[in-house]
């Protein structure tokens, strides 16, 4: 049964990292010692050493080991060894382009779907829908394919924002952004606000936290979906 915690962000204002996620963590990996974290998101200005740091350092809060799985030899070993996954924000071009790349988006698809506990924070969220084609990232990175791990089966579009009638900004406001990607492709998106998240338990897929989050559909008016809504039917 897959058990997954897809979350919009790993901070939210006026939080340390991860604090307002923590007392799910604790449940969602109640059965994990050690968590196997993914850094790849992060292009530059932080080391994936000082990232997992970082991660091992909110993760301590709740008991748990983290060992990022740039240490490993083997990173596809470490996944199939895995007792539970994190995958963290950053650049999302640049994550897939690493997963592509080591030849691991197959072997954490499959570790997802065999049960492994797994929590992504943004661009580790992103991943988990059937493409990155609704990522707010720059394409610093071409990686082989935009098509990602399809564990929920619509698109992710993280750190969702509601436009301010009171700004003077003149470009594209995110809903913009999202009916242009309808344009060319069907699937739903669903815009996650910072401090909300996904659990997905088996088939069953929930929104979490304090906040609604936005559901765009090709050819119908954005609507909302309150704390505690089931997605499951979204396809």
């Amino acid at each position: 049964m897959k058990q997954l915690l897809i979350a919009s962000t790993s901070t939210v204002h006026g939080s340390g990292f991860l604090d307002y996620l923590l007392d799910a963590l604790k449940i969602h990996f109640k059965k994990v010692d050690n968590v196997l974290f993914v850094p790849y998101a992060r292009p530059g200005g932080i080391s994936h050493d000082a990232y997992t740091e970082i991660v091992q350092l909110a993760f301590s809060k709740i008991g748990k080991t983290v060992k990022g799985i740039h240490e490993f030899d083997n990173p596809k070993d470490a996944i199939k060894s895995a007792e539970g996954i994190f995958t963290g924000g950053g650049n999302t071009f640049v994550l897939v382009d690493q997963l592509y790349k080591k030849d691991l988006m197959a072997p954490l698809k499959t570790a997802i779907e065999s049960g492994i506990p797994y929590v992504g924070t943004s661009a580790g969220s992103n991943i988990c829908g059937l493409t990155i084609g609704t990522s707010n990232d720059m394409p610093i990175a071409y990686p082989k394919s935009f098509k990602t791990l399809g564990v929920v089966p619509f698109n992710i579009n993280p750190h969702y924002m509601d436009s301010d009638p009171k700004s003077t900004h003149m470009g594209e406001t995110r809903e913009t952004r999202i009916k242009e990607f309808h344009y060319y492709n069907s699937q739903p998106v669903v815009g996650l606000r910072e401090g909300s998240y996904l659990q997905v338990l088996g088939e069953k897929i929930t929104l979490k936290g304090p906040l609604n989050a936005r559901v765009f559909e090709p050819k119908k008016t954005p609507y909302e979906l309150k704390p505690e809504a089931e997605l499951s039917n979204l396809t």
